[in-house]
């Protein structure tokens, strides 16, 4: 076996080789083909079997060798032998020559690949049996991919070969079709004034658009496939129903009402979801009067000799719940009622693409009809599967806002945004927390250096910061709670009295009729760029949606989502995540957009770096927060922002300037001719930009001025 492979591939290495080497390319070229055509034409005549024959064998070894110049080739089969036996002849010389790479491609490579990626190969193998045919006569019809490349990847599957063979030749007729068409005309041109004929122009329209045609075309086959087993209503009760009133449920059905549609927002516990309830709102509030009792701290150094603060720790969370109620009329049934939004408090389930059943609070069932649906269901804290963890009461995000007594001893697992606020917020109400995070430093999605100066901060405020602890089991020993957490390789003791998990959070998968429409899932729905499910007038929007879970991109998706769902297919958009910033509200404040350093490095993507110390800015040490730094990444030797991550006071605020600047193409050079107010923080912005033009000055230029000054002084 092993010597038949290697005389295939002596075979196929010479004949590629002896392609190049004689330069029979020169051949495949539009002007050549002008110039012989008289010649061809009378071969062909003379010789119409040969003629075919020759052509026909010459294709195949094209097609099969995977060498340049098939584009040509279908053009020269329609000026030579017209639009029906061209098409006819390309049709079967370039199936069979694409089938001929696929078997060299399975014969040669298949078996060294199953060895290396035998179970991925399974996977692959198994979607293959279930969509294969498919998948591939839309990459025939609309070649994302070049087809050589299709050739060699698709014969590396467990793909049949007359599978392989009848759908390409079924896909990529329509194609042929178009540039044989094209090439009839090209057959026909004369001289250069003949480019302009109706017909020529008609071919080159049409490859122009056949694409375009192709995949609207591909879009109906897969709808009339995705919805072949459930029966369209003839009429429906909404234009749109939104499942989850979070942010992005509020949004998408806002949106909905303000264009006029008729639509029902489903939501079972409370509108505003997370962010109103158990996350952006509440931590904020917990933090501000967290930081008002650091302020008293450092009295001394506002020149206040003595300052002191009697907390109740009750007391600072009924605040929490009282800044939650005055917000919460924003998100209110009322109002959005009054917007034009039917709302309804229950339980949605999607029971067909068109239908959605809602459990109401009495137990009753309504079921609304509609052209499209909406999930924004959210997410909630991911739990851990920690051994006794269950027997420990531990906290999350969701409840730790019921708590009324502070905990002596809390321990915080996680290092990322959430995590570190509520670490620092319950520091500074008094708790002796210990943060517990298995990565080898805080914040690890920021830079090194932003997550240093977090901890020092952090250390600094009395916080034990244990990183590269990974926890291993909750105990209960007479009375007390343990963490064993493993550091080192070693097993290390962490007594406690409250735990707070905060390790991430998992989409809202469960309940809402998804498993049983065959939505595809993982972490999260799975959406294509339109945030489409794999049922096209189902939309996914927010933390279910992901990438991003904050709640600014939650509402930033839920445009798209609302605007595709009421509009397709007479116009839909994809979702831009081009420039997405967000900050952690910890101290100092951390924030950013684009790409930082570590970001940058592991995309590749060159990069210089400019830095601005807030430590030397007026306005900072005015305010006793003289610390932080701005960093901005820029493409080098130019002005165009890449990326910036501001640590300091207000950094969350400050970073607006360039989240606009990036999506609106503005440089460096703008931002530093920009008039900031003195004194501000903001003017930090304008020196960092200060310092990238300075180590961009033009030396020679500001060499001959120096000269010209000399010249005028005498």
């Amino acid at each position: 076996m092993q010597a038949r492979k290697l005389a295939v591939v002596a075979a196929v290495a010479s004949a590629i080789a002896l392609f190049f080497i004689l330069d029979l390319g020169q051949y495949l070229n539009l002007q050549n083909l002008k110039e012989q055509q008289a010649a061809i034409e009378a071969f062909r005549d003379e010789n119409v079997l040969l003629s075919v024959t020759i052509y026909f064998v010459i294709y195949v070894l094209m097609a099969a060798l995977s060498l340049p110049g098939a584009a040509l080739l279908t053009l020269a089969g329609g000026a030579v032998f017209g639009l029906l036996w061209g098409t006819v002849i390309v049709s079967f010389a370039s199936t069979i020559g694409a089938t001929l790479a696929f078997l060299m491609s399975r014969f040669l490579l298949r078996n060294w690949v199953e060895q290396r990626f035998g179970q991925r190969l399974q996977a692959i193998d198994a979607g293959v049996r279930r969509e294969g045919a498919f998948y591939l006569f839309t990459l025939r019809l609309v070649p994302a991919f070049p087809f050589f490349l299709v050739n060699l990847l698709l014969g590396l599957t467990a793909m049949k070969t007359r599978t392989y063979y009848w759908v390409s030749q079924l896909g990529m007729l329509a194609g042929t079709i178009v540039y044989v068409n094209a090439g009839t005309q090209l057959g026909k041109l004369e001289s250069l004034s003949g480019i302009l004929s109706p017909g020529l122009l008609g071919s080159f329209v049409l490859l122009g658009i056949f694409p375009l045609i192709a995949r609207k075309l591909l879009e109906v086959i897969r709808m009339n496939k995705v919805f072949a087993n459930w029966t369209k209503p003839s009429r429906f009760d909404r234009n749109l129903v939104v499942i989850g009133g979070g942010s992005a449920g509020l949004v998408t059905s806002y949106i909905a009402a303000a264009v006029k549609a008729k639509v029902t927002l489903v939501e079972k516990h409370k509108l505003g979801g997370d962010c109103l309830n158990t996350g952006c709102v509440p931590s904020k509030a917990l933090i501000r009067s967290a930081k008002f009792l650091s302020h008293v701290g450092r009295s001394q150094e506002f020149g206040i000799r003595s300052a002191r603060a009697e907390v109740d720790f009750a007391d600072v969370m009924e605040r929490v719940q009282s800044v939650i109620k005055a917000i919460e009329p924003h998100d209110s049934a009322e109002r959005y009622t009054g917007l034009g939004v039917d709302v309804v408090q229950g339980a949605a389930k999607i029971v067909s693409p068109w239908e959605v059943d809602i459990t109401l609070e009495d137990g009753s069932t309504q079921r609304l009809t509609t052209r499209s649906i909406v999930i924004a269901t959210g997410a909630r804290p991911f739990v851990p599967p920690i051994p006794g963890i269950e027997q420990v009461s531990y906290l999350t995000s969701d409840n730790v806002w019921e708590l009324r007594e502070l905990p002596q001893r809390l321990i915080v697992l996680g290092g990322g945004p959430i995590g570190c606020e509520l670490t620092q917020a319950f520091a500074r109400l008094g708790a002796s927390v210990t943060q517990v995070e298995m990565e080898a430093r805080i914040m690890g999605r920021e830079d090194p250096e932003v997550s240093d100066l977090v901890t020092e901060r952090f250390r600094a405020e009395g916080v034990a910061v244990l990183t590269g602890h990974k926890a291993k089991e909750f105990l209960i020993e007479n009375g007390e709670k343990i963490l064993i957490a493993e550091h080192e390789g070693e097993d290390v003791r962490i007594p406690f009295d409250a735990v707070l998990v905060a390790v991430g959070r998992a989409a809202n998968l469960k309940g809402f009729g998804l498993e049983e429409l065959g939505i595809p899932t993982g972490r999260t729905v799975d959406t294509n760029a339109f945030l489409q499910t794999n049922y096209p007038n189902i939309y996914a929007a927010g933390d279910v949606a992901g990438p991003f879970q904050f709640t600014h991109t939650a509402a930033h998706q839920a445009w798209y989502a609302a605007v595709n769902a009421l509009f397709d297919p007479l116009k839909k958009f994809k979702a831009d995540y081009s420039v997405i910033p967000w900050a952690t509200f910890v101290e100092p404040e951390v924030a950013r957009v684009g790409l930082n350093e570590q970001d940058a490095k592991a995309q590749g993507i060159a990069f210089e770096v400019t830095t601005y110390g807030i430590d030397d800015l007026d306005r900072a040490i005015a305010d006793g927060e003289a610390h932080g730094f701005i960093k901005v990444l820029t493409v080098p030797g130019k002005d165009r922002i890449l990326g910036v991550t501001i640590v300091g006071e207000h950094a969350g605020d400050l970073i607006a300037e360039y989240v606009l600047a990036m999506k609106q193409g503005i440089g460096l050079n703008k931002i530093l001719g920009t008039i900031h107010i003195y004194p501000t923080l903001a003017e930090a912005n304008k020196y960092v930009a200060g310092n990238w033009k300075k180590a961009h000055a033009p030396q020679q230029l500001l060499a001959w001025v120096e000269r010209f000054h000399a010249w005028r002084r005498g």
